[in-house]
């Protein structure tokens, strides 16, 4: 019986042995190839959320922060031909557009009898330096391209453009009042009330020309053409020019793109004054 017994533990002990040898075998199979399907899995994550980044960033073509400038200003009666401001600012997006590679401008100028309204969508960098330009013809002695300009709004961090590219166009219309204003007395308008209506009208339009010119050829003259009610009314702009709550081009740019020079008063006297000590 004793024999009998001790065969039989050594038996199954055996079996045992090789099960949890078997065990142990797999385990380490397992556990050596683990670490590889986890960097696997991981790194085919990281790839797949890399392209879905890459995807949204192409489909709404934004690079950097988006912003936009809103400019009006008078047009001298010496300007003989305003296609000659159309021309130069075609010019000056050319060469900011190579200056600034991969921030693209688009926008639309309007050219008035009388007073002109500029839209433009682009970088920060972009926007100060056309700001730039407006100051530098306005400082000009003979300057006969515009006068007196004014920035009307900047708006920082757009979501998305208003327009698909930059072009521009010259009206032949009359001074009319808007239908958004009083018809007795416009004149008494206060700015606030003449820039919401100008911002209105802008916003509409620029949507009525993303849905009319998006996957076309159609140029954005001949859709204004068809809709001239929907275009900013001369006499909002003139009205909005004779106001002094709008800041210049150079005011602007001395207000938000100036750095601060704080002169403190110790630095008006040398030797520099000792500290003071203060005896309790």
């Amino acid at each position: 019986m004793n024999w009998t017994r001790l065969f039989i533990i050594d038996f199954i002990f055996t079996d045992l042995l090789k099960a949890l040898l078997e065990v142990m075998a797999s385990r380490s199979h397992e556990v050596d190839h683990a670490p590889f399907t986890i960097w696997n899995s991981a790194f085919e994550d990281r790839m797949s959320l890399l392209a879905k980044l890459e995807e949204s960033h192409r489909a709404i073509r934004k690079t950097f922060l988006l912003h936009r400038l809103i400019v009006v200003a008078s047009l001298p009666q010496q300007l003989a031909d305003r296609k000659d401001l159309g021309v130069h600012y075609e010019e000056l997006n050319q060469r900011l557009q190579r200056y600034y590679q991969g921030d693209a401008i688009t926008g639309l100028l309007l050219l008035y009898p009388t007073c002109m309204l500029h839209v433009i969508e682009s970088s920060s960098e972009v926007l100060v330096s056309l700001l730039q330009d407006v100051r530098n013809m306005q400082e000009r002695p003979h300057c006969v391209l515009i006068e007196a300009p004014r920035v009307l709004v900047m708006s920082h961090d757009l979501p998305s453009r208003l327009f698909q590219q930059w072009s521009y166009k010259v009206l032949n219309v009359q001074a009319r009042v808007g239908g958004m204003l009083s018809r007795d007395g416009p004149e008494e308008e206060d700015t606030d009330t003449l820039v919401s209506t100008a911002l209105s009208m802008l916003l509409k339009l620029g949507n009525h020309l993303l849905k009319t010119t998006k996957g076309s050829k159609m140029p954005p003259g001949s859709v204004l053409d068809e809709v001239p009610e929907m275009i900013v009314p001369q006499d909002i702009l003139v009205q909005l020019l004779s106001r002094g709550d709008l800041l210049s081009p150079q005011q602007y740019l001395q207000a938000y793109h100036t750095p601060l020079h704080i002169l403190m008063d110790s630095e008006r006297t040398w030797p520099p004054p000792e500290h003071l000590r203060y005896e309790f």
